[in-house]
């Protein structure tokens, strides 16, 4: 190895963050240790230390990692609790100071790797504990209450209120209900084959190594890179390019049988609900008007008839159903810009399990429509001219 490389190897680039986000994790890290400050010295004995320094190395991780596995609130919690256990038991049955200081971080280590709660700053927890010397001694297991358990506490509640404020930001990554399958990220492909998860879990046994990221986060880095490299291939081909433009569009006031002959008359399952300036307010497709039919009654044959009865106007200045569009209509409602690019799609119509996207131009009016069936087209189109 060269001595430059030697010297870059030094300097290892870390993940690319946007500016926004290191924003959020300064502003969140201070709010979290100051709040902590101040309702530990309200509700904590004033003969108690107020806060221990590994809260701190808590913050880099739940405040700008909130994403990590080192980070949930197991992980959080138990690795501090423990390794205070386990520092205060060094302490107290291990004369040499630096022998207890080192058994007490490696107990922690193991200790966390077996229960599953591995978080870096719990080491820092257990080190604390034995080199607060007389004082620890003094307040035995208790420290555990307080200052330890009192800060996680301060910080848990603060790091779930805090991270939940922010759109993208998931805390704590809750795992996919027994017996539920996650939906498969879009375009998880390797060639033709599909990536699914059972490999990815194969792949990190297999690395016999802990790597500091979710299945679900894998999965995602993965499908974004997938679908930037499916739009190097494809070259820009936007949603201009596929758009359905003669688009039918209603208003919230018109009247259901009004926007329901149209669809009809033009094929349509998705129509666009916009103001008089041609902006999107809402969508309305053929499951809005069927879900709304009276259900209490047997199928058949009456169904037919029911959505007659639904659609039609009703005489007479009340109505106990609804009359107007505006009343039955899906909002607010994923919309694309015409430049953007059909790849983008692809998670919108499978994140969100939506059939229909309206196309709108930089002044946010609708100019058309993309429908599934508009981008599967298309997107045969690629996987056919691909050698």
């Amino acid at each position: 190895m060269s001595f430059k490389e030697i010297i870059g190897s030094l300097f290892h680039v870390s993940a690319p963050v946007g500016h926004k986000e290191k924003i959020v994790s300064m502003l969140s890290a201070f709010v979290g240790i100051l709040l902590t400050g101040i309702l530990s010295a309200s509700l904590g004995h004033s003969a108690l230390p107020l806060m221990i320094a590994s809260m701190g190395a808590s913050s880099v991780l739940l405040f700008a990692a909130p994403h990590s596995p080192m980070a949930q609130p197991w992980s959080f919690v138990g690795g501090h609790l423990l390794s205070a256990f386990i520092g205060i038991t060094c302490l107290k049955f291990i004369p040499s100071l630096f022998v207890a200081a080192a058994v007490a971080v490696a107990l922690s280590i193991f200790a966390m790797h077996w229960l599953n709660c591995l978080h870096p700053p719990g080491g820092a927890t257990a080190l604390a504990m034995v080199l607060s010397g007389q004082e620890m001694h003094v307040l035995g297991y208790g420290a555990m209450l307080s200052p330890v358990g009192l800060n996680v506490l301060i910080l848990m509640i603060i790091a779930l209120s805090i991270n939940n404020l922010f759109p993208g930001r998931r805390y704590p990554m809750l795992p996919a209900p027994a017996g539920e399958k996650a939906a498969p990220p879009p375009a998880l492909t390797f060639g033709r084959a599909v990536l699914t998860r059972e490999d990815i879990e194969t792949a990190l046994k297999d690395m016999n190594t802990y790597i500091d990221v979710t299945e679900e986060d894998l999965e995602q880095i993965y499908a974004r890179a997938s679908l930037h490299h499916m739009r190097q291939r494809m070259g820009e081909v936007t949603c201009r390019d596929i758009m359905t433009r003669d688009v039918g569009t209603a208003e919230f006031g018109d009247e259901l049988a009004t926007v329901w002959e149209m669809m009809r008359e033009r094929k349509l399952k998705g129509v666009p609900v916009v103001d008089r300036t041609r902006r999107v307010i809402g969508i309305v497709t053929i499951v809005d008007f069927l879900k709304r039919v009276d259900k209490t009654q047997h199928p058949h044959p009456q169904f037919f008839d029911r959505l007659r009865s639904f659609i039609r106007r009703t005489s007479g200045l009340t109505s106990d159903k609804p009359e107007v569009i505006g009343e039955i209509m899906s909002a607010p409602v994923m919309t694309a810009r015409e430049d953007t690019h059909i790849v983008s799609l692809i998670p919108m119509f499978s994140e969100h399990n939506i059939h229909h996207v309206p196309i709108v131009d930089e002044d946010g009016r609708v100019t058309g429509m993309v429908t599934q069936t508009d981008l599967s087209v298309a997107m045969y189109r690629y996987w056919a001219a691909m050698p």
